[in-house]
C-alpha cells in the first residue's frame, strides 16, 4: 500500500489561455507513451486536435473548456494529470480542481510573462499551500530577459524562484537548455515529433564552445555563476512547503526542456498527502477508503448520455464492487464499472489508490463536494461555488422539445459550469455565470448533446447572493418586500437577486438578522 502511495503524483497544469498547457499535457503523454503523434493543435492540415480536448467545441475553437483527466506511468512512477481550463470564464472548474491535487505546475509564456489568470490561480495554490513548479514556455520565440521574468514571477506571485536550467539565447537565436538540476546541456532541433540531443558538457571546458560558439558558452558561465550568486541552493523541502518554486525554461511545442521538467517532476513533487475534513485529518496510508466527488462532467460519451462523476481517492484502497456510503444522502453505493480516464478514452479498473482520480457512473446521485466513505461520517470542504456575476433567462427555443431541454439543462448544471435560479415571482429559469463564454457552451452543448434549442434573452442583476436568517420573521418580511427578487437555487435554498450593488447595501442595512453569503458553502 505505502509503495503505491509514494509512486503516485497527482497535480494540475494551470494558466493563463494560450500560454501552452495542453501543448504541455500533450507532450508529458507523449513521454509516458499514451500518444504516438503529438496533435498539431493549430495547424488545419493535419485534422489532429489536442488529446485532452474532446468536446467539439473545444476543437473547434482551440481552447480547453473543461478539466480533464489523463493518466500514466513514468520512469516507475504513476502520474496522473489534470489539465484545466486558462480562460477565466471557467475559473470556477480550475479551482475546483485544485482541491483534488497534491502539486501544480504553472505555465507561462516567455513574451508576456505574468498575466492576470495565473495571478488568481497561485493566490488559490497559496490559500491551500501547494507547492509549484514554474515552466517559463515558448523561449522559441522573441521574449525577455530570463532574469526580468525571474524578477516579475518572485515579485507577482510572492514566491521565490529558483531556477533549475537556464536558456541559451532565445528566439531565432535559441540553441538550448543547460539543465542545473542534472548538470548537462540540452541542443536544440526544432522538432515537434523527436525528442533533442543531451550533452555531458564541463561548463568550463573548450568543449561548450564547439557545441554552442565562444560568444553564447561565455553568456552562459556568466549567467549560470550570477544564478548562483543570487539565488539560494535548491532544497526539495522548501518546495514541498510550498516557500520556492523551480523554475525550468523551454518550448513545448518544439518538445524542448519537456523532459527535464518531467524527470525532475517526478523525483521532487509530493505523494498525496493528508487532507484535512470537517472531522478529523485524513491520512492516505490509513486502511479505510475515503475520497470526494470534486467535478461531475455530463456526456462524456454522446452515445450514452451518461454523466461521470470524477473521485479523488484521499485514503485507503478503492474497490470495484464494493459497497460505499455516499455521506450526503446517507446512502449505500456500489460501482460495477468505475474507469480510469485518458480524456475521453476510459478504462475499467478494479482498484485505486490514494492520489487516484476515478470516474463513477452518475445517475444524478452526486452533487460536487460529496463524501464517499467505508462507513464513516465525514465531511471533505473547501469546494466552492461562487456568486455568478452575469444572467440571463433562458427561454426553449422549440417547444417540442422542452423535455431534452428540461434534461439538458439539470445535466449541464450539475457540473458546476454554472448555476440554475428559478425566480419564485414568475417561475422563469435565470442562469447565472462567471463569464459570458459560458452562455455559448452552455446553447452549443444544449444543441449539439441534447438536441434542445434555447435562446437568451436579457436580465438586468447586479449579484446573486443566498441568505438565511435565525429570525423567521425578518425573513419572511424581508422575502415580501423583495419578492421580485426572489429566487431559489438548484437545492431549494433562497436566493436574493440584488439588481444593483445600492439595493444590495440597503438590504444589508435594513435587514441586521440576515445574513446575506456570496459562496454557496455556509
Amino acid at each position: 500500500m505505502n509503495n503505491e502511495i509514494e509512486r503516485r503524483r497527482t497535480f494540475a497544469i494551470i494558466s493563463h489561455p494560450d500560454a501552452g498547457k495542453t501543448t504541455l499535457t500533450e507532450k508529458f503523454l507523449l513521454f509516458g507513451g499514451q500518444i504516438q503523434v503529438a496533435g498539431a493543435v493549430k495547424n488545419n492540415k493535419i485534422r489532429k486536435t489536442a488529446t485532452s480536448d474532446w468536446m467539439d467545441i473545444e476543437k473547434q475553437r482551440g481552447i480547453s473548456v473543461s478539466t480533464s483527466v489523463m493518466e500514466f506511468d513514468y520512469e516507475g512512477y504513476k502520474v496522473n494529470i489534470l489539465d484545466t481550463p486558462g480562460h477565466q470564464d471557467f475559473a470556477e472548474d480550475t479551482f475546483r480542481t485544485l482541491t483534488a491535487v497534491d502539486s501544480v505546475i504553472i505555465v507561462v509564456d516567455g513574451a508576456k510573462g505574468v498575466e492576470a489568470q495565473t495571478r488568481k490561480l497561485m493566490e488559490v495554490c497559496r490559500m491551500r499551500k501547494t507547492p509549484v513548479i514554474i515552466f517559463i514556455n515558448k523561449m522559441d520565440r522573441e521574449g525577455r530577459d530570463p532574469f526580468d521574468l525571474l524578477d516579475e514571477l518572485e515579485h507577482e506571485l510572492e514566491i521565490k524562484a529558483r531556477p533549475l536550467s537556464w536558456p541559451i539565447n532565445q528566439g531565432a537565436k535559441f540553441k538550448g537548455v543547460y539543465n542545473i538540476y542534472e548538470n548537462k546541456l540540452d541542443l536544440f532541433t526544432p522538432d515537434k515529433q523527436r525528442v533533442t540531443e543531451k550533452v555531458e558538457v564541463d561548463i568550463n571546458s573548450e568543449e561548450l564552445n564547439k557545441h554552442i560558439g565562444e560568444f553564447d558558452a561565455l553568456k552562459l558561465r556568466e549567467d549560470l555563476e550570477l544564478v548562483d550568486g543570487v539565488y539560494s541552493e535548491f532544497n526539495v523541502d522548501d518546495y514541498r512547503n510550498a516557500d520556492v518554486a523551480p523554475v525550468f525554461f523551454g518550448s513545448a511545442l518544439n518538445n524542448f526542456g519537456v523532459q527535464e521538467l518531467l524527470n525532475c517532476f517526478v523525483k521532487i513533487a509530493p505523494s498525496p498527502r493528508p487532507i484535512e475534513a470537517e472531522e478529523r485529518e485524513v491520512r492516505p496510508e490509513e486502511p479505510k477508503f475515503t475520497g470526494f466527488i470534486f467535478k461531475i462532467t455530463a456526456n462524456i460519451d454522446p452515445n450514452h448520455r451518461s454523466c461521470i462523476a470524477f473521485c479523488k481517492v484521499c485514503s485507503g484502497k478503492f474497490v470495484r464492487n464494493q459497497p460505499y456510503l455516499n455521506v450526503r444522502t446517507n446512502k449505500t453505493v456500489r460501482f460495477s464499472s468505475p474507469t480510469q480516464f485518458m480524456a475521453q478514452r476510459k478504462s475499467t479498473i478494479d482498484e485505486a489508490y490514494p492520489g487516484d482520480i476515478v470516474g463513477l457512473p452518475d445517475n444524478g446521485i452526486f452533487k460536487i463536494g460529496d463524501t464517499l466513505t467505508d462507513g464513516e461520517q465525514l465531511h471533505f470542504r473547501g469546494l466552492p461555488s461562487f456568486s455568478p456575476e452575469m444572467f440571463k433567462y433562458i427561454e426553449n427555443d422549440d417547444p417540442m422539445r422542452s423535455k431534452q431541454l428540461n434534461k439538458g439543462v439539470e445535466q449541464l448544471m450539475d457540473e458546476g459550469v454554472a448555476q440554475l435560479f428559478t425566480n419564485t415571482f414568475n417561475g422563469r429559469k435565470i442562469i447565472g455565470t462567471v463569464g459570458q463564454l459560458q452562455f455559448e457552451v452552455i446553447q452549443y452543448r444544449l444543441e449539439n448533446e441534447y438536441n434542445a434549442k434555447c435562446r437568451w434573452e436579457p436580465v438586468h442583476l447586479y449579484k446573486a447572493c443566498w441568505v438565511e436568517s435565525d429570525n423567521d420573521e425578518e425573513l419572511d418580511n424581508f422575502k415580501k418586500r423583495k419578492y421580485q427578487y426572489m429566487a431559489v437555487d438548484k437545492a431549494g435554498r433562497d436566493v436574493f437577486l440584488a439588481d444593483s450593488g445600492y439595493v444590495l447595501q440597503m438590504a444589508q442595512a435594513d435587514f441586521k438578522h440576515i445574513k446575506f453569503h456570496f459562496t454557496s458553502e455556509f
